[in-house]
């Protein structure tokens, strides 16, 4: 059960009366919903409904992205080799698909690198970049990471590389000394939310002019590539607004028509046709998960390989590869998931933190997740890595994670992350007093009376507004949903829970029939892994929801579905 409250807009201005009509062909009632979202002329409104990309940024806009661009262009001009170093996770190996296929346009080789999970860890370190200079490299870009690492990026000057550094993450006090960094969190930009595909998709759109015009060839079709700022953008939760909804739109159309091998092959094997339209929720719980957990459970390489082939044959072995490694992933997080919570059953901290042997790093983020879910406490799971612990964080949204570290750093060996989701690593003696330290962290930021999980409700709306498929057909204009642009909520008028039938391999997942009492209208809502909580007493019980309606079009026959979010017994 959660605290439900309604949207208010933060300026609390009344809505116009002339509100729907000045929006034009859309109804009063989604009319409603914009104004309570908090926009105020028909503009405003108008830009978000339909998003173009010629509203996009101009490249010399971001920090750094101009001063990166011209490092590039003057290295790979004077044929200096080049490298991409990217990350192990869907926004470090989309960055890194990104820049080989713009550069592969112009025939420029491209050496990459994305470290392995568990023996390199996250972000540069000396010995590969030694790999590389030996290789002949002289020209690094870094993707997705970088901005923390200061002592790699001067070993790598003094390997004689030129180093231009992209990334999104927040940066430390001590800034590394490359020869260009280009982070939307350095300075004044038209968004700080990208993530770090989105940066790297900016760079390259500038490096792209500069190629062009002094090789004389036509330009690289940034179009292309915005299925995989898409999928970056979506798989790494930034915020949906401004720069980053105009890439995951337009990335999502891309991703629809699969027009790339990989990705084609990908949702084939995530049981959607080649040619589905996708939206962002399917994205995020289906497609990226199988391209993680390559880096979580083998080598990133062969995510990169999927997404990088233009061979039909070979994306679908790929892609079949991919879909075992992730069916090898959900085993090992159920298992580590199941000792996890039994830790966390018994602890009275304010916040989270659970550590156990033989953890696979690569899915203890994961895990997290799914503590915080449950509990609803700031958590970390840690693992043991070497002679150290390996941790990750997930967070509430009341508490800072990155700053509850930083008021702990003094017994860690090193940290990263951002507000919501964050990495440390620790002595394993010092387990016992990071737990102690953390939990003191999570009660100065939130007290010693922890916050419940909430539910922001759009409104209230009864069965036939929700069967009103214009209404539902306007509700889709406010997709691509995420954070930043939650799904439209709604609470019901009470409702009769007519029939309960169980559904699902292991008849663990629920179908209702609800009747809306006040319209006489009824409606199917589906609840997932909650069989026990609706047994079949509960028929003819009376219940309020807070859900979402949407049109389902599966097998081409469209129906009204009901997500429930949250439930009340009456």
């Amino acid at each position: 059960m959660k605290n439900w409250y309604y949207r208010q807009r933060r300026d609390g201005k009344p809505e116009p009366r002339e509100w729907a009509r000045e929006l034009g062909e859309v109804s009063p009632r989604f009319a409603s919903l914009l104004w309570r979202r908090g926009f105020s002329t028909p503009e405003e409104a108008n830009r978000f409904m339909e998003p173009l990309l010629r509203n996009l940024s101009r490249p010399d806009l971001w920090p750094g992205m101009k001063e990166g661009a011209g490092y590039l262009a003057s290295g790979i001009l004077a044929g200096q080799k080049f490298a991409v170093w990217g990350d192990y996770d869907v926004d470090g190996v989309t960055a890194t698909a990104l820049v080989y296929q713009v550069l592969s346009h112009y025939d420029i080789p491209v050496t990459w690198h994305l470290p392995e999970r568990q023996r390199e860890g996250y972000g540069l370190n000396i010995p590969e970049l030694e790999k590389l200079a030996e290789q002949g490299v002289r020209l690094l870009l870094t993707v997705d990471c970088g901005i923390s690492d200061h002592a790699a990026v001067a070993h790598a000057r003094k390997l004689g590389m030129t180093v231009v550094v992209s990334d999104h993450h927040l940066p430390p006090p001590e800034l590394p000394e490359a020869h260009a960094l280009c982070n939307p969190q350095l300075a004044e930009c038209p968004s700080k939310a990208l993530a770090g595909v989105g940066v790297a998709f900016f760079l390259m759109a500038e490096l792209n002019n500069l190629l062009a015009d002094a090789l004389k060839k036509k330009r690289f079709d940034m179009k292309e590539v915005l299925d995989l700022v898409a999928l970056g953008t979506l798989a790494d939760m930034v915020p949906l607004e401004g720069e980053n909804r105009i890439l995951v739109k337009k990335g999502l159309e891309s991703i629809g028509r699969a027009s790339r091998p990989g990705i084609s092959e990908l949702k084939a094997v995530s049981k959607y046709a080649p040619l589905a339209e996708l939206g962002a929720g399917q994205v995020v719980f289906h497609l990226a998960p199988r391209i993680n957990a390559a880096g979580r459970m083998a080598g990133a390489q062969e995510a990169l390989n999927l997404l990088c082939t233009k061979d039909v044959v070979e994306a679908q072995q790929r892609a079949r590869r991919l879909n075992e490694l992730n069916e090898e992933r959900r085993r090992e997080e159920e298992q580590i998931l199941a000792e996890a919570l039994a830790q966390a059953e018994q602890s009275k901290d304010a916040g989270l933190v659970v550590a156990g042997e033989g953890w696979n790093p690569g899915v203890i983020g994961i895990v997290a997740s799914r503590l915080v879910e449950r509990h609803y406490k700031p958590t970390f799971v840690l693992c043991r890595d070497g002679d150290s612990l390996k941790g990750s964080g997930r967070s509430i949204k009341e508490f800072d994670l990155y700053a509850g570290l930083a008021s702990c750093a003094d017994v860690l060996e090193g940290f990263g992350g951002h507000r919501m989701a964050a990495g440390l690593r620790l002595r394993p003696d010092m387990l016992d007093t990071f737990r102690y330290r953390f939990s003191e962290a999570v009660q100065a930021q939130l007290g010693t009376e922890l916050p419940l999980p909430s539910l922001l409700l759009d409104g209230e709306l009864d069965f036939a507004a929700a069967s009103d498929f214009v209404f539902l057909k306007e509700l889709e204009l406010m997709e691509p949903f995420g954070m930043g642009n939650p799904e439209p909520v709604f609470s019901s008028p009470p409702l009769q829970i007519r029939r309960r039938t169980l559904f699902g391999p292991q008849k663990n997942h629920v179908k209702l029939e609800l009747y809306d009492e006040s319209c006489g209208t009824s409606l199917h809502a589906k609840v997932w892994r909650q069989a026990e909580t609706f047994p079949a007493s509960l028929e003819g019980t009376r219940i309020q929801i807070a859900y979402t309606p949407s049109l389902d079009k599966y097998n081409g026959i469209t129906n009204v579905d009901i997500h429930i979010k949250d439930i009340k017994f009456l």
